[in-house]
């Protein structure tokens, strides 16, 4: 089988790259070409475990190549997928489908055969519609359900766990309405039905419905969780314990059921968001995630008040050192991340920051300024008067938590993921804050 992959964004990329090491031949189409000239040189734009050698092990295979001539990659192909950004409209907070539109048009002008033309972007529901309307008013000439199909097929893949997730999936989704559109989605999946994965086929609206429903829901999961943290410190409950307890109750489960800052990147705060405006438009409001959307956004500015709070109730004049500046572990994606409402937050209320994060600092200095950026971790600390823990990558774990308060002017941890032991922060002597947790002295 021959794909092409409009895009080689992350979802893109990570897909395209997934789908070689099935067999499949797979180029990879982006109009960007300076995007191209590095994926050409072997350059990964964007940091995902494994990505690396996953690219260059299929590109020497000869099963995934990269160009920008859309026409060229087109032709010949059995699937064609759009998996081109849908970032949230200024103003309104719809999805902007301006480039799944133009893709879509692209992608007729180009058609010499039937292929199924496939939504992987998240998109709200109607897009698919929208692409065959698109796909027959380019080119007239061609017919839905004989010279082309249109077929939803949402990503579910986690960043720092994509090619994990995309190999051994929890299910696939696919929306197609005939058979002969279902069976190429078969026959490209099939390395996945050979280990059993659910695949699941709907309606095309059905399947881009799911894919909001999914992450709108993981999204109110995080956010309860993080209320519940809210009145565990004020009633001397342990969040994790409750979590536990909770978690293990087969109808819950014990996923994204973990405290902090509030959620980030380039699903959950575009998808709720633009969940909510859709339902809206059709006169079915979601409040309880027009609660989750509101509630999520007043949680990163309020974590600025927790440090400060900390620090005594002023924070100007001071230097505080934060670790981790990604909205998660294991990516360098900034999107939505609560370092960038937390620390231009702090330096309004007079605080200098010194910041490191492993992967995410290029991003970052393009969006937060008048930072000291660091190379290490220990390096941040020096002469701070307060550590702020943003993100959990793993090697602030393992600290040495003795060294850390060598280094500190003040032995003063906000702990936003609360990644360090309450009892031994507090033998060690330290003023330690983390979330949902009873503060410990000694």
């Amino acid at each position: 089988m021959k794909i092409a992959m409009i895009g080689t964004g992350y979802v893109g990329l990570v897909s395209g790259a997934c789908f070689s090491e099935f067999g499949t031949n797979v180029v990879c189409v982006d109009r960007d070409a300076s995007k191209i000239e590095r994926l050409l040189k072997g350059e990964i734009p964007i940091f995902e475990p494994g990505l690396d050698q996953l690219v260059a092990n299929n590109v020497k295979a000869g099963r995934l190549s990269f160009t920008g001539d859309l026409k060229a990659a087109v032709k010949g192909a059995d699937a064609i997928f759009i998996a081109v950004g849908t970032p949230s409209r200024r103003g309104d907070g719809h999805a902007d489908l301006s480039y799944v539109h133009g893709a879509a048009r692209e992608i007729a002008a180009a058609l010499s055969g039937y292929a199924v033309i496939v939504t992987k972007s998240t998109v709200p529901v109607g897009t698919g519609r929208e692409v065959a309307r698109i796909v027959a008013e380019t080119r007239p000439d061609l017919k839905l359900g004989k010279d082309f199909d249109v077929v939803s097929n949402p990503e579910f893949l986690r960043e720092g766990a994509a090619i994990s997730d995309f190999m051994r999936p929890d299910r696939v989704v696919i929306g197609a309405e005939t058979e002969q559109a279902r069976a190429v989605m078969r026959r490209l999946y099939r390395p996945l039905f050979l280990i059993e994965t659910p695949i699941l086929f709907t309606s095309i609206e059905t399947a881009e419905l799911t894919k909001y429903a999914g992450n709108a829901f993981l999204a109110a999961k995080i956010t309860f969780i993080n209320e519940i943290a809210d009145l565990c410190e004020k009633v001397g409950a342990d969040v994790h314990d409750v979590a536990k307890g909770i978690g293990l109750d087969g109808r819950i489960g014990r996923k994204f059921l973990h405290p902090g800052p509030g959620y980030g990147g380039s699903c959950f705060p575009k998808d709720t968001l633009a969940l909510v405006r859709t339902a809206q438009q059709a006169g079915a409001p979601v409040r309880i995630i027009e609660t989750v959307v509101e509630v999520n956004d007043a949680r990163k500015r309020k974590m600025a008040d927790k440090v400060i709070d900390l620090c005594g109730g002023d924070v100007r004049g001071r230097t505080i050192a934060v670790l981790g500046l990604t909205f998660k572990p294991n990516t360098d994606d900034m999107r939505e991340s609560p370092a960038l409402e937390i620390v231009p937050a702090l330096q309004a209320a007079g605080a200098a920051i010194r910041a490191y994060d492993p992967e995410g600092m290029d991003e970052a200095r393009k969006l937060l300024p008048d930072v000291v950026w660091c190379d290490t971790a220990y390096e941040t600390l020096g002469g701070a008067e307060a550590l702020v823990i943003v993100t959990e990558w793993n090697e602030f774990r393992g600290l040495d938590l003795k060294r850390v308060k060598s280094l500190l002017r003040q032995p003063v941890v906000a702990d936003l993921r609360n990644i360090w032991n309450p009892e031994e922060m507090a033998a060690l002597g330290f003023r330690y804050a983390s979330v949902g947790r009873p503060r410990k002295t000694h």
